[in-house]
C-alpha cells in the first residue's frame, strides 16, 4: 500500500484526493481490473465520463471493492461528467441518473459539464452529418449549469464543477451560479501548464484538475512526429537525478503546483509507480525549468467541434 494521498478542500468545504485515475481511453476489458488494482493501490479518486463508454464495468469494479471491505463508499471519489448532447436543460438530469446507474451509485462525489459546446441532442454521441461533421446544438452552458444545481440538492451529486471551459466562459458561470463551480479540469502539462488560466481560477476559489498530465501518448490523433512528453530529455534528466520515472516526475508537478491530477493507466505497476509520487519533491529550480517548457502544446484541441460558437479554444487567449 502505498503512501496516503494528499486531500484538497474545494470552495464548498468538500475534500477531494489530489491524486485520481484517470480512465479516458480505458478500453472495456480493461478498466475493471485497472480501477480495482488502483483501490488496492490507496487510490480513492476515480476520474470517469458517459463519453468514455466505460462508466458501467468502472461501476462493477467499485461495486465489487466495496463488498470486499476494500473500501465504504464514502472513502471514495467519484467524478464523472455530462457529454455534450445533454446540454438541453430537460436532458441534464436523466443524463446523470444514467451515470449513477452505470456506476452503480446513489451519488457522485463531483460532477462536470465535460465541454462547453452543445452538441445535436436525441441521436449519436457524435452526431455527423452525411460528410462527417458534427452537428452542434446551440444550447447556452448557463442554461445547462442551472439544470445541475437542483441535483445538488436532491443529493445526487456533492459538488459541480466543469471542463475544458475557458477564463470567459467560468465568468459567465460564476456569474449566474447559485452553486459555484469549485474545479475546472482541463489539459494540463509542461508543454501547456495554463498559468493564466490557473491564477484566474484560483482568484475565483476554483481549483485547477489537470487531465493528461503525461501528455496523453495514446491518444488516437497523434502523428509520429509529435514531441511526446515522456521522451523529453530534459524531463528524463531530472528523473534520473531524483531516481524516478519521467511520468512520476510529471504528475508531481501537479502536485507540487497545488493540482488535482488524474494518470490514467490500465497497467497495474504503472498505476502503482504513479501513486508512489507522495515521498519526494521537486525543487523550486526543477519547477522554475518546468514551467519554461510551456509553449502553448495542447494535445487535446478538440478540432471536431471547432466553428462552435462556445468552442473553448478558438477566440480566447486563456
Amino acid at each position: 500500500m502505498a503512501s496516503k494521498n494528499i486531500i484538497v478542500k474545494f470552495s464548498d468545504g468538500r475534500k477531494c484526493p489530489q491524486l485520481g485515475l484517470g480512465t479516458w481511453k480505458s478500453k472495456p476489458g480493461e478498466v475493471s481490473q485497472a480501477v480495482k488494482d488502483a483501490i488496492d493501490i490507496g487510490y480513492r479518486h476515480i476520474d470517469c465520463a458517459f463519453v468514455y463508454g466505460n462508466e458501467k464495468e468502472v461501476g462493477d469494479a467499485i461495486t465489487e471493492k466495496i463488498k470486499e471491505g476494500v473500501v465504504k463508499r464514502e472513502d471514495l471519489f467519484i467524478t464523472s461528467k455530462l457529454w455534450n448532447t445533454f446540454h438541453r436543460p430537460d436532458l441534464v438530469r436523466g443524463a446523470l441518473m444514467k451515470s449513477l446507474q452505470n456506476l452503480n451509485l446513489e451519488y457522485l462525489d463531483l460532477y462536470l459539464i465535460h465541454w462547453p459546446q452543445a452538441y445535436k441532442e436525441d441521436g449519436e454521441l457524435f452526431p455527423a452529418d452525411e460528410n462527417g461533421k458534427i452537428q452542434f446544438s446551440d444550447v447556452d452552458y448557463v442554461d445547462t449549469w442551472k439544470a445541475l444545481e437542483p441535483l445538488q440538492a436532491e443529493g445526487l451529486v456533492k459538488s459541480l464543477g466543469v471542463s475544458n471551459f475557458n477564463s470567459r466562459q467560468l465568468d459567465r458561470v460564476l456569474e449566474i451560479a447559485s452553486i459555484k463551480p469549485v474545479v475546472n479540469q482541463v489539459e494540463c502539462h509542461p508543454y501547456l501548464i495554463q498559468r493564466k488560466l490557473k491564477e484566474f481560477c484560483s482568484s475565483r476559489g476554483v481549483m485547477l484538475a489537470a487531465y493528461s498530465p503525461l501528455g496523453s501518448p495514446d491518444r488516437p490523433w497523434a502523428k509520429p512526429d509529435e514531441p511526446r512528453l515522456l521522451d523529453d530529455a530534459r524531463l528524463k534528466a531530472i528523473a534520473d537525478r531524483l531516481g524516478r520515472t519521467v511520468a512520476q516526475v510529471l504528475i508531481r508537478y501537479q502536485l507540487e503546483r497545488g493540482n488535482i491530477v488524474v494518470p490514467k493507466s490500465v497497467t497495474r505497476s504503472r498505476i502503482e509507480s504513479n501513486f508512489s509520487v507522495l515521498d519526494f519533491q521537486l525543487s523550486k529550480e526543477d519547477l522554475e525549468l518546468i514551467d519554461s517548457f510551456d509553449c502553448n502544446g495542447r494535445f487535446v484541441p478538440m478540432t471536431a467541434s471547432l466553428g462552435h460558437k462556445h468552442h473553448p479554444f478558438e477566440n480566447d487567449e486563456f
